[in-house]
């Protein structure tokens, strides 16, 4: 057994957190990193495991599909499906989606979410912003490289921000640490073993323009031993033996201040343990997959596995991480837009089911906050080829978790679901919400960028008072 060697401080019992932090030691007992958490903050040591977990529908989810059904629509706008009544009096959403129905009233559903720059990757609903705002300094930085920088520290026993996101927003580098740089970017372990999502042909092509390093290596050489970890001197000079390794395993970008961090990820093995779903309890995973679909499956479309990301989720937060991101897929329907959620809101629905669930049963749901969105939501209009298009002009949202007023539904739409007609919502605001769930003042709380200057972390927008 390794122990981690480094600054000390004691516990009221004479056992120093340092060495009680050893690999392999938080199974003792069946003591996890969450419930260590907790008796610190018991114990005034001011420990949070507060989290959030973004959910990014890849390609937009259409709005009247899902969460704003019309059904008295003209019959080339409201669809196949019937709207099916929920917990909330009043409230329908997708015949598809019955579990979802019976636990509305945990869900917060935004029917408004307007504000969608169009682009068709994952940035906005990362940040809140545009690709272009502060583009000239290298961009504004996802979410979690901000809880990074302002929550994160070298002493971390687990990365603060955890990218598991596949297809487009893994391809667009969605989870960017912008302006920030690679100091704060996201680790991005390589899911594809765990979750097959097949890339389109031009995808492929944008991703071997990315390189080798847009992946954080989760192996260390088994030369340098812990005490020589302990000194960056020695660290750095046995580093530069293996730098090439490292800088294909997209690793270096971070080492510079998150060496005591980094390796004491790799030495400890609690964050590649947490990614090994082997070491989970079978019943948990079978809660965690779908009924095989009867439907066809479009080529990019997640399987009934696919909710097992949101597993990996949990169990990240639950060895410390602040923030992981998520991506569904296939949401981009411009064809076949009906057999495709046919196919994939019965998987989405059976997911969030387990993982309200899971959270609730673990005592976790009042700390991590859940959000689903997409970049926009889709036409109105149902086209030629049975499908629906992008529509920037209004998209559908869901919160859950996070200590929020649940049960709500927030904003409404016109007659097509083409446009907010009450409490129009945006992207920033859903961010400054996020934000306070995790004890930030987004509104006031700035970061600087490399001019020197103050940004703050949303430019426009308050919590949504709803929630509070």
């Amino acid at each position: 057994m390794l122990t981690l060697l480094g600054n000390r401080y004691q516990h009221c019992d004479g056992v120093t957190r340092r060495r009680f932090l050893t690999a392999g030691a938080l199974t003792i007992g069946g003591l996890t990193l969450a419930d260590l958490l907790r008796l610190e903050a018991v114990a005034g040591i001011g420990s949070s495991n507060k989290a959030i977990i973004n959910i990014h529908l890849d390609g937009g989810p259409p709005q009247l599909d899902t969460i704003d059904l019309k059904p008295n629509a003209p019959s080339e706008m409201r669809g196949e499906f019937n709207p099916i009544a929920t917990r909330i009096p009043g409230f329908q959403i997708c015949e598809l989606m019955p579990r979802l129905a019976a636990m509305a009233d945990r869900f917060v559903f935004i029917r408004s979410l307007v504000g969608s720059v169009g682009r068709h990757d994952a940035f906005q609903c990362q940040s809140g912003f545009s690709p272009k705002d502060l583009e000239s300094l290298g961009g504004r930085p996802a979410m979690g490289c901000v809880v990074t920088k302002l929550l994160g520290s070298t002493e971390d026993q687990a990365p603060t921000f955890v990218d598991l996101m596949q297809g487009r927003p893994l391809v667009r580098n969605s989870a960017r640490s912008g302006f920030l740089g690679p100091s704060f970017k996201a680790f991005r372990p390589d899911i594809s073993k765990l979750f097959e999502r097949p890339l389109e042909a031009g995808m492929v092509k944008e991703l071997q323009r990315q390189g080798a390093n847009h992946r954080t290596s989760l192996k260390l050489n088994a030369e340098l031993d812990a005490r020589r970890l302990d000194d960056r001197t020695e660290l750095l000079s046995g580093l530069d033996r293996i730098r090439r390794e490292l800088d294909r395993s997209g690793m270096m970008d971070a080492m510079d201040r998150f060496t005591q961090q980094a390796t004491g990820i790799l030495l400890s093995g609690r964050f590649a343990d947490a990614m090994d779903l082997n070491k989970e309890d079978p019943r948990v995973l079978q809660r965690y997959t779908a009924a095989t679909p009867t439907v066809e499956r479009f080529v990019t479309a997640d399987n009934e596995f696919a909710m097992r990301k949101l597993l990996l989720a949990r169990r990240l937060i639950e060895v410390g991480v602040r923030c992981v991101s998520v991506s569904f897929s296939d949401f981009d329907t411009h064809s076949k837009n009906f057999t495709r959620m046919k196919h994939m809101l019965p998987i989405l629905d059976a997911g969030l089911d387990a993982l309200l669930h899971d959270l609730d049963e673990r005592g976790m749901l009042d700390d991590v906050s859940i959000v689903l969105w997409g970049e926009f939501g889709r036409t109105p209009k149902i086209n030629a080829n049975a499908g629906r298009d992008h529509w920037p002009r209004v998209g559908p949202a869901m919160l859950a978790g996070g200590g929020i007023n649940a049960g709500q539904v927030i904003g409404a739409t016109d007659r097509t679901a083409g446009t907010a007609t009450a409490r129009p919502v945006t992207y920033q605001e859903v961010f400054a919400t996020l934000y306070r769930n995790l004890g930030i003042d987004a509104t006031n709380t700035t970061i600087i960028d490399p001019t020197g200057r103050p940004q703050y972390l949303v430019s426009e927008g308050e919590p949504l008072p709803e929630l509070a």
